[in-house]
């Protein structure tokens, strides 16, 4: 037979049986046969490299050992999702999405995988590339990795242009066998699967992640305009069909009564399952009804995770240490005997502050009781007042600094104390820390350990002295490699080229968080002309209230601050504002500012998502659905009916070319 034929029967064989096995659960031949079939294959390449193609099923045995991940920018955002902690929450949410859409809404249940979330993007039906969720904006290509996973296609059953949203995830077995391996090798096990997940699709060798046995649940098309689907359970069935795995404990539910039955199910048939969940996800069914409730800044309102009650355990608190904020602010720490809670190891556990201590009457020796917030923070809950032996010790905060011996206070209206001493080397260990994490300036390898490693080495003080670091001061650290090296330098270079919001937000303003930052830089588009800005001109703008204006004024008033942008602009960093325009703080004479704006229907020239950035950045608020306040919609192709009860109520309507023409001016 002809090379090139039996490679492309190899590949529709082995795609079946992959299919099978993996998806369907359902094999048609033998282990050994599989196996056979991919050695005739692997050889086939071998003897005839042109034959390899990007899609065959070698691919999932792992390739070379990679340099490093790409940043990939997300083109739809990967939100995440409001919380549901009991049944009152579901009930308010139900409520919500009836007073806007009307009386009748179903919605889709589905197990919440606990592993770590992906987006996968398909050309033509092929697998072309795999990321993780990163912040939402911006995350890593881990494509390799991803094409070992043997539940993902690397070839659909149909030619279409589509991105998906899955969880990858480690089945307990596997799980228990990765860690039974490792403890073989005397290497630290892993605390739970989905920590196992994440490390093995952050591996730079593939090799090691396709030996992981990891799998997938693909639960959301990420943009449904181009497809014929009006639900999400429509959409899940056709994913199914063009060959992707989705978890099929999924339920359609007609009322919030049949959701809550389905959530009160699943907290007792929990432990049955082969894999983690640690909630299930509720989504309103119909897509029209989704894009009429629309999103908040950071969530859909169509969704909602429901969280499973924290697992609760009892042990001791033996000691209560504090630590120094970037800000300042004290915070006492419960250190206790080791406990398993909910999969993870737990010795420690934040008390906040003083009041909290002496409201739940904690002192050290105490028998306590832990738990994991939302599965994730461990806190103690309270204290078995009853198991006390008398041995006890109360615990009192101190007058100074645990690090720089400066008085501490207590500001006006605030609970905690607080060191003001701006020269507090803890304070500026945090700073340097917070500049550069992944909502800031997200440099990859500095990390907290090479951060406080740079500060007590004396090789940086503030973070410009970041931006002159050589390779050869990097190299006298601990564990830091030739390679390590050489990539930190590249990353901490790399992220001189920030738009401004990221610098602003990793300075660490008072009162200024991520979105305040891009504000700002949205508005005075330069350091400059922000560093120059009035208190009056701060609070012009909507989100900007007076105690936020107060911090920005006073910030840049301060000398050390003003050199240290000078540092940073002579080091070559960006200090300027790269996104769509705002409209300015004198200038609101946009067609837009102020006015309240729907789109609706099939955009052909922007997205959804740069529509609604563009329209925001000139002043206008979009919303999600039509009504009596609603000043002018927006309709591309397909509008349904936002465009007739828009035409109803005799609100001004646009097409897409009137609105491009209107954004250009």
């Amino acid at each position: 037979m002809d090379n090139k034929l039996r490679v492309s029967e190899l590949h529709e064989l082995l795609n079946q049986y992959n299919y099978e096995y993996h998806v369907l659960d359902k094999p048609s031949v033998p282990d050994s046969e599989y196996d056979r079939l991919m050695q005739e294959l692997i050889k086939l390449e071998e003897e005839n490299p042109e034959l390899k193609t990007a899609d065959s099923p070698t691919v999932r045995v792992g390739g070379q050992v990679l340099e490093g991940f790409q940043k990939v920018e997300h083109r739809i955002p990967m939100l995440s999702l409001g919380n549901a902690f009991n049944e009152q929450d579901l009930r308010d949410f139900d409520r919500r999405a009836r007073q806007a859409v009307g009386e009748t809404v179903s919605y889709v249940c589905e197990l919440k995988i606990d592993g770590l979330a992906v987006s996968l993007m398909y050309e033509n039906g092929i697998f072309v590339q795999g990321s993780t969720r990163g912040d939402g904006t911006i995350g890593e290509e881990i494509s390799v990795n991803l094409k070992t996973v043997r539940s993902i296609p690397l070839r659909l059953k149909e030619p279409v242009n589509i991105e998906v949203r899955g969880e990858v995830f480690m089945p307990r077995k596997s799980f228990e066998k990765l860690n039974a391996g490792r403890l073989e090798n005397e290497e630290e096990p892993f605390a739970n699967p989905r920590n196992a997940a994440a490390g093995s699709l952050r591996q730079l060798d593939p090799k090691v992640a396709a030996k992981r046995n990891l799998d997938v649940f693909i639960y959301n098309i990420a943009d449904t305009s181009k497809t014929n689907v009006v639900s999400h359970s429509d959409g899940l069935n056709w994913l199914e069909k063009i060959g992707f795995k989705t978890n099929r404990e999924r339920r359609k539910c007609a009322t919030i009564d049949e959701v809550i039955e389905y959530v009160n199910e699943w907290v007792v048939k929990r432990p049955e399952l082969t894999y983690d969940i640690d909630g299930i996800v509720i989504k309103v069914d119909s897509l029209d009804q989704q894009e009429e409730l629309g999103f908040t800044a950071k969530s859909p309102r169509w969704a909602i995770a429901y969280k499973f009650p924290a697992e609760e355990v009892v042990t001791k608190l033996i000691d209560i240490e504090l630590s120094v904020g970037r800000t300042g602010v004290i915070t006492p720490t419960a250190i206790l005997e080791p406990v398993l809670v909910a999969g993870t190891t737990v010795q420690r556990a934040s008390l906040h502050n003083e009041d909290l201590i002496r409201e739940k009457d904690i002192k050290i020796g105490d028998p306590v009781v832990v738990k994991k917030a939302g599965d994730i923070i461990p806190e103690v809950v309270n204290v078995l007042i009853e198991q006390r032996t008398g041995e006890e010790i109360e615990f009192h905060m101190p007058t100074h600094c645990p690090e720089c011996e400066s008085e501490l206070v207590r500001l006006d209206g605030e609970v905690a104390l607080r060191c003001i001493n701006p020269k507090c080397p803890a304070q500026i260990r945090e700073g340097l820390i917070h500049f550069v994490s992944r909502n800031a300036m997200n440099i990859d390898g500095l990390g907290e350990k090479v951060i406080s490693q740079l500060f007590k080495e004396e090789l940086i003080v503030d973070v410009a002295d970041l931006y002159k670091l050589t390779k050869e001061q990097v190299l006298q650290l601990e564990r830091m490699g030739e390679k390590s090296a050489s990539n930190l330098v590249a990353a901490i270079d790399a992220s001189k080229q920030n738009s401004l919001e990221k610098l602003l937000f990793g300075l660490g303003i008072r009162h200024v968080g991520a979105k305040a930052a891009k504000t700002l830089a949205q508005y005075f588009e330069t350091m400059e002309k922000l560093q120059h800005s009035t208190k009056e001109e701060l609070t012009a703008i909507n989100e900007i209230g007076e105690k936020m204006a107060d911090a920005i004024v006073t910030y840049f008033e301060l000398p050390e601050v003003q050199e240290l942008l000078k540092e940073l602009r002579d080091y070559g960093v960006n200090l300027e504002y790269k996104g769509p325009k705002a409209i300015s703080v004198e200038n609101s004479d946009s067609y837009f500012s102020g006015k309240t704006i729907v789109l609706t229907g099939k955009l052909e020239q922007l997205t959804r998502n740069d529509a609604k950035a563009e329209i925001e950045a000139l002043g206008g608020k979009v919303t999600g659905s039509v009504s009596k306040s609603t000043d002018l919609l927006i309709a591309g192709e397909a509008a349904g009916s936002k465009l007739t009860k828009a035409q109803e109520l005799n609100i001004e309507i646009w097409d897409e070319d009137r609105l491009v023409q209107e954004l250009r001016k």
